[in-house]
């Protein structure tokens, strides 16, 4: 049985959802084919920041800046792994996109004009505005489509209830402190527990929950054809042109004008992982269990390039493993916490070995760097009282919830001083009463001597502005003092199919393959496996997925 369509999409994450979008506006008979039951791809567990520097949203919240400043900025990040064609279509298309997709009625943004570029001290660097995220989005507006959006996970939700990154997660923080974030949170709290008794699941959508539902929301109006449950097994090639897929059932799906690959990359293929991934072994990916390199491997089966030279082949974050009551364990990212005032991580030598307030992917960078192949590579977020329940540590949350039970279940090692902590952990007790010591004399006066906590706009941003002269930086010294172990893991992997600044996937010989385009994790990175940036995971496969839809409509003209 064949079937036809202008275009298939193979994933349903961010790229594959948004060239979908694109090329259906355009005109184009959409399918999108998603092997899981459920769709979203790794999007709709994340945070839902898009990095789309100059875009109109943020133009019109009064931050304007020369178009050679993020330029300017990446070139100093990336090194001698800048390369300037794709740079340059990204940069000029992620505010097309944006601007593109706010014509499009279910999609909505709002502007993060206070969120910056992580290394604040190189040229070029952003203070704020180069980043959007989708509105919440009330779940009711898909109607039974809801059924199909993959639920956000339990570890960063609060009963499944997603809480935004700004205000929404302020009232959160700080709901025992001010009497009107406690009402702003007890009411979310209390809408969400009705949603549950009545829909079985959250419906005020937010962060990349809510970035896949507008995509939904708008693929629906378009006529888009969503397939979940729907695997493909390879790409049909005909005198070098792709010309559809092959389904897992045995079917063939004839596409006039091609495929957009967006698969979410390898984070579960083990062969793929062990020969590009340092600490395979150890490390723990965040990534959907879906996500087994599908497109990728079926890319190279008909002469697609693998691009495996990037400074590291996935987007790295500190993690944590959460043991769960009904004996099943999650993994959880630490994302928040590590640049509050407070806290350090150590490895077992009970010493410090990075800037806990830099970006994620450079905690995990300095990790593997600090520790030989020998040794176990997995460090400890240490606080004291105080910090646990002003902020929380890891999937424990901060007061007014209880905290006794993760020392039960052995996720929360605590100690009534950092000897006894140290013991709990396997951590040298002397080390780490030698760090403490030094990290107090120096947050004592406000400042971080070795590492220089609290120095650029994006490190104060984490940290607490209650907190002076430094948000970042504050004594641990208040008993019971307690401990997180963390290990590498990361959202995504880097390493992917070789494109071009028109999202086309390259042959072995660096010809593009006509029909055939990547996006989202798919490709290689943009940014050759460095992370300038939070949301530069969303920002380049919601523009290279524009970039695939537009070059789709256009050859199909």
């Amino acid at each position: 049985m064949t079937r036809s369509v202008d275009l298939v999409v193979v994933g349903s994450g961010a790229g594959g959802l948004s060239a979908a979008v694109t090329a259906a506006a355009k005109g184009l008979s959409v399918t999108v084919l998603e092997k899981a039951e459920v769709l979203g791809g790794t999007t709709a567990l994340s945070g839902g920041w898009i990095w789309a520097p100059r875009n109109p949203i943020v133009r019109r919240a009064g931050i304007i800046e020369p178009a050679e400043a993020p330029r300017n900025y990446l070139q100093e990040v990336l090194g001698n792994r800048f390369e300037p064609e794709r740079v340059d279509a990204f940069l000029a298309a992620a505010p097309e996109m944006v601007e593109f997709f706010e014509a499009v009625p279910a999609l909505e943004f709002e502007p993060g004009t206070a969120i910056p570029d992580t290394y604040g001290h190189l040229p070029g660097a952003g203070t704020g505005g180069r980043s959007v995220i989708a509105k919440p989005f009330d779940g009711r507006k898909l109607g039974a489509a809801i059924e199909l959006l993959r639920l956000p996970a339990r570890e960063t939700t609060f009963l499944g209830m997603t809480i935004q990154a700004g205000p929404d997660l302020r009232a959160f923080m700080t709901m025992t402190r001010s009497p009107r974030a406690f009402l702003d949170a007890t009411r979310r709290v209390m809408r969400h527990v009705r949603d549950l008794a009545l829909h079985g699941r959250g419906m005020d959508l937010r962060n990349g929950n809510a970035l896949v539902a507008r995509l939904l929301r708008a693929a629906l109006d378009l006529g888009v054809e969503l397939r979940p449950g729907c695997a493909v097994r390879a790409l049909q090639q005909e005198d070098g042109s792709i010309t559809g897929v092959a389904l897992g059932d045995g079917t063939l799906l004839h596409s006039r004008v091609g495929v957009v690959l967006a698969t979410g990359g390898y984070p579960h293929d083990a062969e793929l992982r062990a020969e590009t991934v340092p600490r395979n072994a150890e490390h723990r990916t965040l990534a959907i269990p879906e996500a087994r390199g599908d497109g990728i491997a079926m890319a190279r089966g008909i002469g697609a390039q693998m691009r495996r030279d990037l400074a590291r082949a996935a987007a790295l974050c500190p993690v944590s493993v959460v043991p769960w009551p009904d004996g099943k364990f999650g993994t959880f990212p630490h994302i928040i916490e590590r640049g509050k005032p407070g806290v350090i991580g150590v490895l077992a030598n009970g010493k410090r070995f990075c800037n806990e307030g830099l970006g994620y992917h450079d905690y995990v960078d300095a990790l593997l760097g600090a520790l030989p192949e020998h040794q176990p590579a997995r460090s400890w977020l240490v606080c004291d009282f105080r910090f646990l329940r002003r902020f929380g540590l890891g999937v424990v949350r901060p007061q007014p919830l209880p905290w006794r039970h993760w020392v039960r279940r052995g996720y929360l090692k605590t100690g009534r001083d950092l000897a006894e902590l140290a013991r709990a952990c396997g951590i040298d007790a002397a080390g780490l009463e030698a760090t403490v010591a030094e990290w107090n004399r120096g947050a004592a006066r406000g400042e971080d001597p070795l590492f220089h906590r609290g120095t650029t706009p994006y490190m104060r941003l984490q940290g607490d502005p209650e907190q002076h002269p430094n948000p970042c930086v504050a004594a641990i010294s208040r008993a019971p003092f307690f401990a997180v172990e963390v290990v590498p893991g990361s959202f995504g992997t880097f390493c992917g199919l070789a494109t071009n600044g028109r999202a086309q996937v390259l042959g072995t010989a660096g010809a593009p393959i006509p029909g055939l385009w990547a996006a989202g994790t798919d490709m290689a990175s943009v940014f050759g496996g460095h992370y300038p940036a939070g949301g530069i995971n969303l920002g380049p496969a919601m523009t290279f997925g524009f970039i695939a839809g537009r070059d789709a409509a256009e050859r199909g003209a």
